[in-house]
């Protein structure tokens, strides 16, 4: 079985190739929003590095969100493109569970934040468990300053990770027990998306391409924009 990720939730473009041996090959590209321009390259080029072909494609797995509007959109209609073309399933996984993915390992609680625009995050609480993650919260938007009361709330050691912990990292470095999670890790990476999918396609927890939705959280900007201006 051969998986394909596929992550654009973020201003990073991810694509990975892999299955029961392991991620085979993976790219990582960040040029602004030229995500659409970017990703049909990125899978050709992953795909030669794990000489394989499209077509040994057996399960096409994308990042859900929450993340930027544009990128996400490009990233699930590319996804779904292609599995309807190779008639295979899907597998979606929330953009906050890659990222507290790859720290799994701390025994602290894990705290993943997606830099949202407009001054808040998406955000989630993470524990770690056997063999992986476990989800304690549901997905969030919200300012730094409300996750920090939060954080504070926990009082516990946090691992604090992701894009959006780097931007407001003047508002958690004063607070005692966190510890932020340096660029290595900022984002989402598909590499993360293909071991989750593959254990989530051993259990044969795929959906079809028309049912997958994705996880926006709040409406896209330039919805936003037209619903608050000023009347003439």
């Amino acid at each position: 079985m051969l998986i394909a990720g596929i992550d654009t939730a973020t201003v990073q473009v991810s694509v990975a190739v892999g299955g029961h041996e392991g991620v085979l090959a993976s790219t990582q590209s960040s040029r602004g929003r030229q995500h659409a321009e970017i990703l049909t390259p990125a899978i050709e080029f992953t795909c030669r590095q794990a000489r394989i072909e499209l077509s040994e494609i057996s399960v096409v797995a994308v990042d859900l969100g929450p993340g930027l509007f544009t990128g996400l959109r490009v990233g699930v209609a590319a996804a779904k493109a292609m599995a309807h073309a190779l008639n295979v399933p899907m597998i979606g996984v929330p953009s906050l569970d890659l990222l507290a993915f790859p720290v799994r390992f701390t025994p602290r609680l894990i705290v993943a934040a997606i830099d949202a625009r407009r001054g808040e995050l998406f955000y989630a609480f993470y524990r770690q468990v056997p063999g992986g993650i476990q989800r304690l919260s549901d997905h969030q938007v919200g300012s730094p300053d409300d996750l920090a009361s939060e954080l504070l709330a926990a009082g516990e050691d946090c691992l604090l990770v992701g894009d959006g912990a780097l931007r407001y990292r003047e508002v958690f470095e004063g607070l005692k027990r966190i510890e932020i999670v340096e660029e290595g890790l900022a984002y989402p990476s598909a590499s993360s998306l293909v071991m989750l999918a593959h254990a989530k396609a051993l259990r044969e927890e795929w959906v079809k391409p028309w049912d997958l939705q994705p996880l926006y959280l709040r409406k896209p900007d330039a919805e936003i924009n037209w619903a608050t201006r000023p009347s003439v």
